[in-house]
């Protein structure tokens, strides 16, 4: 397992990074600079919104079957049959809902357009989800590897087109992002549709009252972690624009979105390691193999990149938002340099989360493998609280810096208690050595970001050279064991 593990890995890592960082640092950063940081925010507000009910499209499912068809091959074609009918009753209940909320919190005309087609996108985006759930729990990785990226591809093209293509003379609208969104994800849909389709002999829908209850019923603690999961990292924005008065509220909110972008495309990159690990853990424990060594592995991986990229973003958080964002024609100098002072702050401390992500998308993905749901929505539960008091509390005096204090404070707590239940569940035991390793690379690629700043460089030159530091120090330390990676690829039965 841990070398279809590393193999698959390195193919879906390889197509995601060819593809995500264009997609992240040109196009979508072009979008953010082409329509300006307040219509940014006033998208970005919305789009967070309709995460916050995403829940009723999947009410877990997708989590439920990709653990369950990679542990039962054969209800493939019956749950498939069935699951689809129920998918398009949830989009209609939550398209009233997310409409229904909208209006009562005070959702004008053009937010409310704008909203329906983002409850579209989440719908297909949704479906796209659950579609490779089947494929991914099947092991079809290298399938699932070129699904993730379709349409990713396909907004790069569209979106490259409004943008450089001189096609209009207008200028560059949000809502043609949004367009551009929705006909990408039809197309992946399509295309993930008819491969699963394939794979399940699929002839007909099965119309089967029980059979869809028995579903929900499994699904609900699925549902209710993936709920509150949302809540604590999707409602920053929403807080942002609601708690502060008039247009400071997106304004800030498209502040937040600039340090919050890179949060996501690092995360998308992070993410990768959940989609392999949550079917091969579900495979190895039916099996009753140890997990102790996948745990290890992916746990290093994830460290090792995510304290590198947090302690980059640090040092180098005023230079890489100045770099990405650079001011508008109309925008005041003051304005401008306060934008990125917020921006920076919020941005360093987002990265630092990161952290947090990376190491839960290995112990989250664990204990929801093994089917540990009511730990897992104990800790979701105390995550929402704290993000929710401390947004609250920090929001109306420190605007989008106090929401990214917010988000470093609820991840940290929940992976915390992740690592511990893990730990308690699976009786694995302190590694002293290990634990001793990670605080002496952290140190390490700590002073390498202090005394790369005095480098006579670039920032760029100075910020590649504290990276490569810091993946040398993390070979020597063997937290990147090269050798032990060869021969896990080599080795047939690993």
């Amino acid at each position: 397992m841990r070398k279809k593990f590393l193999t698959n890995l390195g193919l879906l890592m390889f197509l995601n990074l060819l593809v995500k960082p264009f997609w992240v640092l040109g196009v979508d950063r072009s979008v953010q600079n082409a329509v300006g940081a307040e219509q940014y925010g006033f998208y970005f507000s919305i789009l967070n919104f309709s995460f916050l009910f995403n829940i009723l499209l999947d009410m877990g499912i997708t989590n439920f079957n990709n653990r369950n068809i990679a542990q039962n091959n054969h209800l493939l074609n019956k749950h498939f049959s069935g699951i689809i009918i129920l998918r398009f009753i949830l989009a209609g209940v939550y398209a009233i809902i997310t409409f229904g909320v909208g209006i009562l919190i005070g959702y004008d005309k053009s937010q409310l357009i704008l909203l329906s087609w983002v409850v579209l996108n989440q719908f297909l985006l949704s479906f796209i989800l659950y579609l490779r759930s089947n494929i991914s729990g099947l092991l079809l990785f290298k399938t699932d590897s070129l699904l993730s990226i379709l349409d990713r591809l396909l907004m790069i093209l569209f979106i490259s087109i409004l943008l450089w293509g001189n096609v209009t003379e207008l200028k560059f609208k949000i809502e043609w992002f949004v367009y551009a969104q929705t006909v990408a994800y039809g197309l992946t849909a399509l295309t993930a549709l008819a491969i699963v389709m394939h794979k399940a002999s699929f002839k007909s829908l099965n119309w089967n009252f029980p059979f869809l209850v028995m579903i929900i019923k499994k699904s609900l603690p699925y549902a209710l972690l993936i709920l509150l999961m949302m809540i604590y990292n999707r409602v920053d924005t929403v807080l942002i624009e609601r708690l502060l008065p008039g247009d400071l509220g997106s304004q800030q909110a498209g502040v937040y979105a600039q340090a919050y972008r890179l949060l996501d495309a690092t995360n998308m990159i992070a993410f990768l390691f959940a989609v392999l690990l949550l079917p091969i853990f579900a495979k190895m424990l039916k099996m009753k193999e140890s997990v102790e060594k996948m745990v290890k592995l992916s746990f290093s991986l994830l460290f090792t990149i995510s304290v590198i990229v947090a302690f980059s973003s640090y040092f180098y958080s005023t230079d890489i938002m100045s770099w990405l964002y650079p001011k508008n024609d109309m925008e005041a100098v003051g304005d401008y340099t306060l934008r990125i002072h917020q921006s920076a702050k919020a941005f360093s401390l987002l990265m630092f989360a990161f952290i947090a992500i990376s190491t839960s998308y290995v112990f989250g993905t664990l204990l929801t493998a093994n089917g540990s749901l009511k730990q897992l929505n104990m800790i979701a539960g105390a995550g929402v609280i704290v993000s929710l008091t401390i947004n609250y509390l920090l929001i109306p005096n420190m605007q989008s810096v106090g929401s990214a204090y917010a988000s470093l404070s609820a991840q940290f707590l929940t992976v915390g208690a992740q690592v511990v239940a893990a730990r308690m569940i699976f009786k694995f035991k302190p590694d002293n050595k290990f634990l001793s390793v990670l605080v002496i690379f952290v140190v390490g690629v700590l002073l390498a970001g202090y005394f790369s700043r005095y480098f006579p460089f670039d920032w760029k030159v100075n910020l590649l050279i504290m990276i490569a530091v810091s993946g040398v120090l993390a070979i020597v330390l063997r937290l990147l064991h090269l050798r032990d990676f060869v021969r896990i690829i080599r080795d047939e039965k690993s």
